[in-house]
């Protein structure tokens, strides 16, 4: 397993009490089942990445903690239920630390291995998004 970054340990500490332990609870999950995966701030927030490109993440938003899967809307899982308008990213949210259920997210992460559209190239193909497994 790869190390959690010190600004992703940075971010989880800068937040609520509540918050900070669903950040806990997310990093160290994803870091143990994708140990391969790089992890850093990106953008502002917490992101892992398989071959630079970028798998899963979250972040503080108002309705709560957002968990998001950049190619998640391709997996079918009726929880991953906000889907984004432009790309293929999928989210769920998170008020509490008890709504995160360990088997749905080890499920997805699993599937994030497995389906994966390619949105590190996608400045250089402008904006269209590619199919990589």
């Amino acid at each position: 397993m790869r190390e959690i970054s010190k600004h992703i340990l940075e971010y989880n500490n800068s937040q609520t009490k509540e918050d900070k332990t669903i950040c806990e609870l997310l990093a160290k999950t994803i870091s143990i089942y994708l140990s391969e995966a790089e992890n850093k701030i990106w953008h502002g927030h917490p992101v892992w990445f398989l071959d630079g490109n970028p798998i899963v993440g979250y972040s503080k938003e108002k309705k709560g903690l957002r968990l998001m899967f950049w190619s998640g809307s391709d997996f079918n899982e009726e929880k991953l239920n906000i889907r984004g308008k432009k790309f293929k990213d999928a989210s769920v949210f998170y008020n509490s630390n008890v709504e995160v259920d360990i088997e749905d997210l080890k499920r997805w992460l699993k599937k994030s291995k497995e389906i994966q559209w390619d949105y590190k190239n996608i400045v250089k193909r402008k904006g269209v998004l590619k199919r990589l497994k």
